[in-house]
């Protein structure tokens, strides 16, 4: 009897083995595959709300999942259940509860909802409001103007009053330290601390997301550990035979040729001029440091440089000087520095502009005229044009 008993038991354990795997695939298919939801939406995360029990709620109210259990399960089981990052999440249509896990415990940018972007330029910052259609996954423009010149509209308004927009700044490459210093000091989002600008060419120039209330002295330093990284690597991997001694140095060969060519392509072309003037001994030549002689990187000068300028004695009139000036004219790029660091192998020793928004090279000083004469001829057709 008790073997049968026994028997009985270990088939009931078998089969209640098979069932319970059986169960487990089941919830694990669920978990994986495409979900309820009929359309994209965009998914709020609040910051009180970042738990797995009150989202899951939120899900279930967006018909984003079938199945409360199955979800929590596969959060806790995956170890992301306690990674839940607040903010906006674009949750694509059909998608599965492991998909939709993995979202929202990413991190990083928020994917979904409004944006409010600064573009910090050479000569104003535009603020750009546009928000993000979760159904095709583009954005939509809801209002732009320019700091300081005309008056921010009630949409911008109620988005930062919203609290729950994502903030951006966007610096320009070739802006002084002055021009972004004084930017940032006009953005009202940000508390305006700082009354000098930091070291000229010491501030890296890309994107920076930002909370509402930061300082701009904490935005500053953020470029400046940003800058001194990008450059320390460069410097680190930079090619033999360089005329330059120092990272201070590429420092600001890379900001001269930041503010000679906006055409990625030609970066490291123009590079190679100045990098061959400076073996041969010419001199630099570059009318953006006269300019920045006179303007000490304080807003821009709007007109034509006079002869008399050209011929000024100033520390980084590079017609009167031989060398480098004694610090950048503006703050280089990432890729102006690595230019500035790994030049192309030319025997170019001028270049001027030839009206497609480029410039035309040359080895020697008769084909150089010749360029220089085709661009005259360009200015007066446009001259005449306009």
């Amino acid at each position: 009897m008790w073997r049968h008993i026994a028997s009985n038991a270990l088939t009931f354990l078998i089969v209640g083995l098979f069932l319970l795997a059986g169960l487990v695939a089941w919830g694990n298919r669920q978990y994986t595959a495409p979900g309820p939801l009929a359309a994209a939406i965009c998914l709020q995360v609040p910051a009180g709300a970042a738990n797995t029990d009150a989202l899951t709620d939120t899900l279930l109210e967006e018909g984003a999942i079938s199945s409360a259990f199955i979800y929590e399960t596969g959060a806790r089981y995956s170890e992301k259940a306690g990674d839940i990052k607040f903010g906006r999440f674009r949750v694509p249509a059909a998608a599965s509860m492991e998909e939709i896990v993995d979202i929202v415990t990413r991190g990083g940018r928020n994917t979904c909802g409004a944006e409010v972007i600064y573009r910090v330029g050479i000569n104003q910052t535009l603020v750009d409001v546009r928000e993000l259609d979760p159904a095709t996954n583009e954005f939509v423009e809801v209002a732009d103007f320019i700091v300081g010149e005309t008056e921010p509209p009630a949409s911008y308004e109620a988005t930062k009053a919203d609290g729950n927009a994502t903030f951006r700044l966007v610096i320009a490459e070739g802006a002084t330290s002055w021009q972004i210093t004084n930017a940032l000091g006009q953005i009202d989002s940000l508390v305006a601390d700082v009354s000098d600008a930091p070291a000229e060419g010491s501030l890296a120039p890309r994107d920076y997301e930002f909370t509402p209330g930061d300082t701009v002295s904490s935005i500053l330093n953020r470029m400046q550990e940003t800058q001194a990284a990008i450059l320390a690597e460069a410097w680190e991997n930079r090619v033999d035979g360089l005329p330059l001694a120092s990272p201070e140095e590429a420092l600001i060969l890379a900001s001269i040729i930041e503010k000679e060519t906006s055409v990625p392509d030609e970066r490291r072309q123009v590079s190679s001029v100045f990098v061959n003037r400076l073996n041969t001994g010419m001199r630099l030549q570059t009318d953006p440091t006269v300019i920045y002689g006179i303007t000490r990187g304080e807003g821009v000068l709007g007109r034509g440089l006079r002869q008399s300028e050209l011929r000024g004695e100033t520390p980084w009139n590079t017609y009167v000087i031989a060398g480098l000036p004694p610090t950048p004219i503006a703050n280089p790029g990432q890729a102006a520095i690595e230019a500035a660091l790994d030049p192309d192998t030319t025997e170019y020793i001028f270049f001027v502009a030839d009206g497609t928004g480029g410039h035309a090279f040359a080895t020697n000083l008769d084909d150089h005229n010749r360029n220089v004469a085709r661009w005259r001829e360009i200015e007066a057709e446009r001259a005449n044009d306009g």
